[in-house]
């Protein structure tokens, strides 16, 4: 795939990264304004697919963009289920609020929810990046 205009591939990058940072405030506030993991994980996911929209993608990094989203969406359900079975291994509840709760409206108020955010955020920014990959390559296999 070649792209679109370099205007078009210009403002794509500035807007990308904006969505992207954007997205990691939704998943890192979440827990203190509306958003969370999976909200995040959609608006970081965007950042993405726009770029790719806006810049196309060659054969070679397709593939590496695979591996990284199935890295990376494996980390993220790995790290959710560690906080789940922290509290197992202390010998108490599963999904026990293990981190101290904190002053009220601030950023480590909530225990275990922010990381809970960042794991499920992460799981779901790399699952739709790998489902906009899967259309990609059988796209790409249609052509053929």
């Amino acid at each position: 795939m070649k792209g679109m205009t370099e205007i078009v591939k210009t403002t794509s990058r500035l807007l990308a990264g904006l969505i992207f940072f954007y997205g990691v405030y939704i998943v890192l506030f979440g827990h203190l304004t509306p958003g969370g993991g999976f909200a995040g994980g959609v608006v970081m996911s965007g950042a993405f697919i726009l770029w790719i929209i806006a810049n196309g993608i060659d054969d070679d990094k397709i593939t590496r963009e695979k591996e990284k989203a199935g890295f990376l969406e494996s980390s993220g359900i790995l790290l959710f289920w560690i906080i789940a079975i922290v509290g197992l291994c202390m010998g108490t509840f599963f999904f026990l609020n293990f981190l101290a709760k904190g002053r009220p409206l601030s950023m480590f108020s909530a225990g275990i929810i922010p990381l809970c955010n960042i794991a499920i955020g992460t799981e779901v920014a790399a699952s739709l990046c790998s489902i906009v990959i899967a259309f990609i390559l059988v796209r790409k296999g249609e052509r053929k």
